[in-house]
């Protein structure tokens, strides 16, 4: 077994074992879709028109409950401390743990889109833009938000100012994202801004691990 390969398989060991952080962020999810119907409307005309945005925000604010503890325990075990005093690529050990929270925080949300999709009264045609969306925009939120977490591992109460950082950030994506799907609603073509969205995960993918790296040496100085 390689060197990233234990790391993926300790940390997805290590977010198995914590159960509670691990259903936290879906129920927050689950809470959040379901009061936001009962504080609007009810009509699933008003939770077809707003169901996409309500997913969006959901599945924005639950991924602050999980990102966290991405590199916290790393952190505070000196874990992290001994990542970086080794020489080995941080860029590389922070893209494995990136997939790792990824699979944890962000597949149990896709797998349960379709019941999501069906309480909001969304269309078939806006249920796979909304998926191809979530598939290509998740990812995305890892990435982006792992530069910050880096950053803020550090702090005793880093959460807030976690938030403040990210949604700002997470904005374009999700004007993209719902964009896609109101799209689809009205049987227009979403190609664009489901490529606009390809693209900045590329691009992500391609800088955030070399950024994550610099963070995470910046907490440990």
């Amino acid at each position: 077994m390689s060197l990233y390969q234990g790391i993926f398989v300790r940390d997805m060991h290590i977010a198995f074992k914590q159960k509670a952080e691990l259903v936290q962020p879906i129920m927050f999810l689950l809470m959040v879709v379901t009061l936001f119907p009962l504080g609007v409307s009810p009509s699933p005309d008003t939770l077809q028109r707003i169901g996409p945005g309500v997913l969006w925000i959901a599945a924005i604010l639950s991924s602050l409950m999980a990102m966290e503890r991405m590199f916290r325990d790393d952190f505070q075990d000196g874990t992290m401390e001994q990542y970086v005093l080794s020489g080995m690529s941080l860029a590389g050990i922070s893209a494995v743990k990136v997939c790792a929270h990824w699979l944890v925080s962000f597949v149990p949300m896709l797998v349960l889109s379709p019941l999501l999709a069906m309480f909001l009264n969304l269309t078939f045609d806006m249920y796979v833009a909304l998926i191809i969306t979530l598939l290509l925009g998740t990812p995305l939120l890892s990435f982006i938000g792992a530069i910050a977490v880096g950053l803020t591992v550090g702090l005793q109460k880093g959460g807030v100012l976690l938030a403040l950082l990210l949604i700002p950030v997470f904005i374009p994506l999700l004007i993209f994202a719902t964009s896609a799907v109101d799209s689809a609603a009205l049987q227009l073509p979403y190609y664009p801004q489901i490529a606009i969205i390809a693209a900045m995960l590329l691009l992500s993918a391609a800088i955030a691990p070399f950024a994550i790296a610099y963070s995470l040496k910046v907490s440990q100085n």
